[in-house]
């Protein structure tokens, strides 16, 4: 791997495609290029960034991607989006260069919750599914968008709201049993030949905008890897993904959904080795891969960061060495951070 491997990630802007970029920005035989339909975060954070690019539904999309590829030399695409996923998947014969993706039977199927619940129907972790408007005494039960993420749109349907119950309802969501039981994501790796070499559970102890926040290991029970097993061998994956699963009021755990795009909060993992999308890439490119896991518990909290687009032009720097670069007798990273930087973009610093 003596080349530099050349890695686009689209869209880069929401939080998995951040992620990404903290998994891969210090890897040294890659170089990431962030692209999105919109002007977003991602400007703030990809050092090589392409904005407004068309959306997957413009007729210009692959014309333009295949432009991209073409300028920057890419080797390999990682969508962050299940829209995405499905449209790269369905045009990968159009597109010259690989995108991580399982295949779009796959991506079809992940994408739509009544076919990943038709596909584990005969499994004793998949919901109760009502294929017909339930009746009064079947309520409370849970109604979600039959395509969506994050939790937009869903609710709980009982006596007080079943007017809502109608035949558009259960042609665009899915309704199934009710699950107020414990949360779980589990993030997983499947090997190119088809074999299932990761399983990490975690809870999601504190969610914000349908993002796990708050998110803390957990050890792996056989009930757990017999689920994500039975998820990978039907699917057939092949690279990063993961599942939810909650428990119904009887304690036993049903499945949520599945994805084979990146999660924001598989950072949990990669700080204790387990580095999906760099895993993901050598896996496409036909590298055999170990993955060597460290065995403690861990917690990762997050919350929104700031980045700050200055209208300033500025060369040089002066700032104060004590109660600037150093605070109560020890050295203020973040400054030096800012001091590197400054250097880095041949930035003149005078000490005073």
């Amino acid at each position: 791997m003596d080349k530099k491997i050349n890695v686009l990630v689209l869209p880069c802007g929401a939080e998995n495609g951040i992620e990404i970029h903290h998994a891969l920005k210090d890897v040294v035989n890659l170089k990431l290029v962030g692209a999105s339909g919109k002007d977003d975060h991602g400007r703030f954070v990809y050092e090589n960034y392409i904005g407004n690019m068309p959306y997957i539904t413009s007729q210009e999309f692959v014309g333009f991607l295949n432009k991209i590829i073409s300028d920057h030399s890419i080797d390999i695409i990682i969508p962050t989006h299940d829209d995405v996923v499905v449209k790269l998947a369905q045009e990968q014969k159009n597109i010259n260069t690989i995108v991580t993706t399982p295949g779009l039977e796959q991506a079809l199927i992940c994408r739509s919750k009544k076919k990943t619940y038709h596909l584990f129907r005969e499994y004793q972790f998949c919901p109760t599914v009502f294929s017909s408007l339930p009746s009064a005494d079947q309520l409370p039960i849970f109604a979600k968008p039959d395509e969506g993420q994050g939790g937009k749109g869903a609710m709980v349907i009982d006596n007080e709201n079943a007017n809502l119950l109608n035949e558009e309802l259960l042609r665009d969501y899915v309704l199934c049993e009710l699950l107020p039981g414990e949360e779980l994501t589990i993030d997983c790796f499947t090997d190119r030949k088809g074999k299932l070499r990761f399983v990490g559970p975690r809870k999601r102890d504190r969610v914000f905008g349908g993002i796990s926040v708050r998110t803390s290991t957990i050890n792996l029970t056989p009930e757990l890897n017999y689920i994500a097993t039975v998820i990978s061998d039907k699917l057939k994956m092949n690279g990063l993904w993961y599942f939810q699963l909650k428990k119904n009021a009887n304690g036993d755990f049903k499945i949520l959904e599945v994805s084979v795009r990146t999660s924001g909060s598989m950072n949990l993992y990669r700080a204790l080795g387990v580095n999906f999308p760099l895993l993901t890439i050598y896996n496409a490119l036909g590298y055999d891969i170990t993955i060597l896991k460290n065995e403690y518990k861990l917690t990762v909290d997050r919350s929104l960061q700031n980045k700050y687009d200055a209208d300033l032009e500025y060369n040089t720097i002066y700032i104060d060495f004590d109660d600037t670069v150093t605070k109560n007798g020890k050295v203020n990273p973040e400054v030096m951070m800012f001091l590197y930087n400054a250097k880095w973009h041949n930035k003149e610093i005078i000490l005073i």
